[in-house]
C-alpha cells in the first residue's frame, strides 16, 4: 500500500495497554497509549505466577510508554479521526491502532447473570489474579470450569496456595487444543499429584447460589448429570473472545475479530489493529508470541518504512513451577511434584499417512512426540524434558523439507537434529 510522510509524522493513538500496545509505544515515540486499566502494562503470561504469590504485582511489568491509564475509549470518529474517552478527552488521530485485546468468555451457565455473583471470578487480568489472591487461603474449596491453557495455570496455583481444587473440563483431555491424549494424561497425572481433583468430559450446567447478609453468593458448581461440586471459590477460565465492540461501531470490517491485512491495517486505512483483538488472514492467534510480532511489524508501518506480516507458526509453552507461595500449606502437607514444562506447536494429532515417533520415560514423566507430513515437520509435544524444543520449533517454523537422511528419532534428539 502507498506510503506517505504523515504515517511518521503525524499523531499515533494507542487504544489498549496491554502487551502488544505496551510493545508499540516502546517502539513508536510520542505514540499516546489509553489503557482501562489502573495498572502499568505488564506480562499477562505471568499472572498465574501472581495468584501463586511467586511475583508481585511489579515484578511483571513491562517497560512501555507513558500510558493514560484507567479511561477507556468509548467513540471512534472516523470523519474526523478523534478518539472520544469516558473521561470526556477527545484525542485526534492521524493513525489510530486498535489493541482492545479480549474478553473472557463467561459460559451460558444457570444462575450466572451478566454481574458476576459473590465466589465467581474470572482469570484474565492482573485484577483477577489479585483478588484471587486475596481471597484464597488452605481449605478453601475451588472449582475452576475450564481445562485449558488457563484453567490448568489457575489450578495449579490455586493448588500451591493450599486450596482444595477440582477442574471441570468439557472436553475428552487436558488443553486440547494443544495436546494429545498421551501428554495430556501426563498432564493430568501431574495436577493429581498436587492435590487437583480432574474430571474431563464434564459439562457443567449452572450454578446455585446462597443468599447471605452481604448478598447473592455461589456455593456449588451443578454438573449436567445432577452432581455438584461444593465451591466457595468458582474461577471461569472458558476462553477468550476479541474485543471487537469499539471497531464495529465504528463500522470496520469484523468477523471472528477486526480484519486487517499485511500492514496490520482494517478497512479503514487510518487504523491498525493487533494482537488478540485481531484477525489476520483468517486467523486468531491469542497468544504472546504472535502479538508482540506484530507490534515490530507495526512500528515499521507507522514509521513509514516497509513492514509485513505474513503470521506466526507460534509455540506453546507452560512451566508449572514447584513450590508453594509463602505462607501456605499444601493439601497434604507433603512435598507436592517438581515442576512441570511442556511445549506444543503445529499439528500434534497425526493424519492417516502421517509419520509419527514418540519418546516416553514414565517414571521421569518425560514425553516427546512428532508429527512428519509430506516430508515436513507437521507438529508436535514435549513434556518434562525441553532440551529438544528449539531445534524442533525451528525446523517447523522454516517449513523446509526435511533431509531425506535425517531419521525420524534424530528429530527428538537434543539438538533437534540440527
Amino acid at each position: 500500500m502507498r506510503k506517505t510522510r504523515e504515517s511518521a509524522d503525524a499523531p499515533v493513538v494507542v487504544i489498549g495497554a496491554g502487551m502488544a500496545g505496551a510493545r508499540l509505544a516502546t517502539r513508536v515515540p510520542g505514540a499516546t497509549v489509553v489503557g482501562e486499566e489502573r495498572h502499568a502494562p505488564y506480562n499477562r503470561v505471568l499472572l498465574a505466577d501472581v495468584l501463586a504469590g511467586r511475583y508481585a504485582p511489579d515484578v511483571i511489568a513491562l517497560p512501555s510508554a507513558e500510558v493514560r491509564r484507567g479511561v477507556r475509549a468509548v467513540r471512534i470518529d472516523r470523519a474526523d479521526r478523534l478518539v472520544h474517552c469516558d473521561d470526556g478527552g477527545v484525542l485526534r488521530y492521524g493513525r489510530l491502532v486498535l489493541a482492545t485485546g479480549s474478553n473472557p468468555v463467561l459460559p451460558p451457565l444457570r444462575g450466572l447473570g451478566p454481574t458476576l455473583p459473590e465466589g465467581v471470578h474470572p482469570f484474565r487480568t492482573l485484577d483477577d489474579a489479585l483478588a484471587l489472591r486475596a481471597a484464597v487461603r488452605p481449605g478453601v474449596r475451588a472449582v475452576v470450569i475450564g481445562g485449558g491453557l488457563l484453567g490448568v495455570s489457575a489450578a495449579r496455583a490455586l493448588a500451591e496456595c493450599g486450596a482444595q481444587v477440582v477442574l471441570a473440563q468439557q472436553g475428552e483431555h487436558l488443553m486440547e487444543r494443544q495436546l494429545d491424549p498421551e501428554a495430556a494424561a501426563l498432564l493430568r497425572g501431574h495436577l493429581e499429584a498436587l492435590g487437583v481433583e480432574v474430571h474431563t468430559e464434564c459439562r457443567v450446567r449452572g450454578l446455585r447460589r446462597t443468599t447471605l447478609a452481604t448478598g447473592e453468593s455461589v456455593r456449588a458448581v451443578q454438573l449436567a448429570d445432577g452432581y455438584e461440586l461444593a465451591a466457595d471459590l468458582t474461577v471461569l477460565a472458558c476462553g477468550v473472545r476479541p474485543r471487537t465492540g469499539l471497531a464495529r461501531a465504528a463500522g470496520l470490517e469484523v468477523r471472528k475479530g477486526i480484519v486487517v491485512d499485511d500492514e496490520l491495517r482494517t478497512s479503514d486505512p487510518y487504523i491498525h489493529a493487533l494482537g488478540d483483538c485481531a484477525e489476520h488472514r483468517s486467523t486468531l492467534y491469542g497468544l504472546a508470541g504472535p502479538a508482540l510480532e506484530q507490534a515490530d511489524v507495526l512500528a515499521e508501518v507507522l514509521a513509514g518504512r516497509p513492514g509485513r506480516y505474513e503470521g506466526t507458526r507460534a509455540l506453546t509453552r507452560l512451566s508449572l513451577r514447584a513450590g508453594k507461595a509463602e505462607g501456605t500449606k499444601g493439601t497434604t502437607g507433603t512435598k507436592g511434584p517438581e515442576a512441570l514444562d511442556l511445549a506444543a506447536f503445529g499439528e500434534p494429532r497425526p493424519l492417516p499417512g502421517d509419520d509419527v515417533v514418540r519418546l516416553a520415560d514414565a517414571t521421569r514423566g518425560a514425553y516427546r512426540t512428532v508429527v512428519v507430513r509430506d516430508g515436513r515437520l507437521a507438529g508436535g509435544v514435549l513434556l518434562g524434558d525441553l532440551g529438544a524444543v528449539g531445534g524442533l520449533a525451528r525446523t517447523w517454523q522454516d517449513d523446509e523439507p526435511l533431509p531425506p537422511a535425517m531419521s525420524l528419532l534424530h528429530l527428538l534428539t537434543d539438538d533437534g537434529g540440527h
